[in-house]
C-alpha cells in the first residue's frame, strides 16, 4: 500500500507553505505500510517557539485555503516546542530544534519510503545544523552574549 494522490496533495502543499515559512529540514515519509491511522507524516522544524507556531498557522491557513481542509485536531499549542497538525490522511509535526534533535523522529520512520517534496522544502534541508553552528559562533564572539 502506497500513499493516496490525495495524502501527497496534501504532503506537497503543508511542505511548501513550511518552507515558505523558513522551516528547517522538512522531510516527508509514506507511512501507510506501517500504520493504518494515517499515510503520510510531515516532519519540520524551527529554532524558536514563535517561529515554530508561524509555520503551523501558514501550513493550516494554506491547507484550508487551497485544499479545503481542517486538521481534525492540533497539539501542543501552549508551549509551541512540538506542534502536531492531524489531517487523518497526514499528520504534520513541527518541533523546535532541539526537541526535534532529542525525540529524533526520522529514525523511527527510516526504512518508510521517503516522499518527493517540492524544490523549496528540499532546499531547507541542514539548514538546523547551519542555524546551530552560526548560533555557536554569535555566542562565542566576544560581546556575543548579553
Amino acid at each position: 500500500m502506497t500513499a493516496t494522490d490525495r495524502s501527497l496533495e496534501l504532503i506537497t502543499a503543508a511542505a511548501q507553505a513550511a518552507a515558505d515559512k523558513l522551516a528547517h529540514d522538512v522531510l516527508a515519509y509514506d507511512v501507510s505500510d506501517v500504520l493504518s491511522i494515517t499515510d503520510a507524516f510531515l516532519l519540520a522544524s524551527a529554532p524558536n517557539d514563535r517561529q515554530v507556531k508561524s509555520i503551523v498557522d501558514e501550513i493550516e491557513e494554506r491547507l484550508q485555503k487551497e485544499l479545503g481542509v481542517k486538521p481534525v485536531r492540533r497539539e501542543g499549542d501552549r508551549e509551541s516546542r512540538w506542534i502536531l497538525l492531524d489531517y487523518v490522511d497526514i499528520v504534520v509535526h513541527v518541533q523546535h530544534s532541539e526537541d526535534r534533535v532529542f525525540y529524533a523522529l526520522e529514525r523511527l520512520w527510516k526504512d518508510c519510503p521517503e516522499i518527493e517534496l517540492p524544490a523549496d522544502a528540499k532546499a531547507t534541508r541542514g539548514k538546523a545544523e547551519e542555524h546551530a553552528k552560526l548560533q555557536a559562533a554569535e555566542d562565542a564572539e566576544p560581546g556575543g552574549e548579553w
